[in-house]
């Protein structure tokens, strides 16, 4: 089941965290990059990121999470995790259709460490297009997707 949080609630953004944290050592371990935006990310900065968010549930744990913002018809996907002890379950695919299928929506667009294979896979699986690879000051890579609705 996939609800909308209400991440102003604090036991909502532990949950939450409690997801993410373990979700990206798991990438940080991947691509080989410790220092991961949202491994420093807090309960008051979940709660200020201005982000909408989407958990799925399975019996009635919280195993993945998506979030976003919407502008102009544009979606930007700016979290995307699923708990390391659901991988390979579908979560992230069905955490991705359920955000295509938001009214008004026109474009996609989500970026991942260019390292992290499982993520490149999904995207492309998804109908994402490639859109660019930026190396950071610090040598990490980000590559961004696009996917038209």
């Amino acid at each position: 089941m996939i609800k909308k949080l209400d991440i102003t609630n604090s036991i909502e953004a532990k949950e939450v965290l409690s997801v993410q944290i373990p979700s990206y050592h798991a990438e940080a371990e991947i691509i080989g990059y410790a220092d991961i935006p949202p491994l420093k990310d807090t309960v008051e900065t979940l709660q200020q990121c201005g982000e909408t968010f989407f958990g799925y549930y399975l019996d009635g744990t919280l195993c993945g999470v998506i979030s976003l913002k919407i502008e102009a018809e544009e979606l930007d996907i700016h979290r995307l995790m699923v708990h390391p002890g659901h991988f390979r379950k579908g979560i992230a695919k069905r955490l991705l259709s359920f955000v295509e299928e938001i009214e008004a929506v026109k474009t996609v667009k989500v970026s991942t460490g260019s390292k992290n294979i499982p993520a490149i896979r999904l995207y492309q699986k998804s109908g994402f297009q490639t859109i660019k690879e930026v190396t950071l000051d610090d040598g990490a890579s980000l590559t961004f997707f696009e996917k038209k609705i």
